[in-house]
């Protein structure tokens, strides 16, 4: 298994393992299959400018995917006071197997080397595995809570992660 992080000319790439998570793990993401299919390539390309991506592959396949921002938009790349973690997914046959957590590692790296002070992600309700894992890797949670965007009847939970 190998990981590396998302260059603008793999804008395909990237799009189509977020559009195979999406359609897999539809409750999981904030974003729904039908809104990001419709996304042009200048979209895509954007995407791989303004978050940091990584991609594992497994045996020549893509298998799992990871971005990092940060929210605020208003730091400098070199020092930004918190990372946001999105797109957390690895393709069903590949789970169990340590890509997970060597993908939120990739952000955690990221996260020391921009001095960040910390990490933010939202787990939707009814993901346990994904809470579970990110409380293994050190997160807490922080009580607060909000609706899925553009799905307010489901719950999301935020979770922190203090980077030392």
């Amino acid at each position: 298994m190998t990981i590396h992080r998302v260059e603008t000319p793999e804008w395909e790439v990237l799009r189509d393992i977020r559009l195979r998570a999406l359609a897999d793990s539809p409750d999981a993401f904030g974003s729904t299959l039908e809104r990001e299919l419709a996304f042009d390539e200048a979209m895509w390309r954007s995407r791989c400018v303004t978050s940091t991506s990584y991609l594992a592959e497994c045996d020549g396949v893509t298998c799992g995917l990871v971005a990092a921002f940060c929210p605020t938009g208003d730091s400098t790349e070199t020092e930004r006071s918190s990372l946001e973690l999105v797109s957390m997914w690895v393709a069903p046959q590949y789970r169990r197997r340590g890509i997970a957590a060597q993908l939120v590692n990739e952000v955690l790296e990221l996260a020391r080397r921009e001095h960040a002070e910390s990490v933010t992600l939202w787990v939707a309700e009814g993901n346990g595995a994904a809470g579970a894992l990110y409380e293994r890797l050190g997160f807490v949670r922080t009580g607060k809570t909000d609706g899925l965007p553009g799905r307010p009847e489901k719950c999301e939970e935020q979770m922190r992660f203090q980077v030392a």
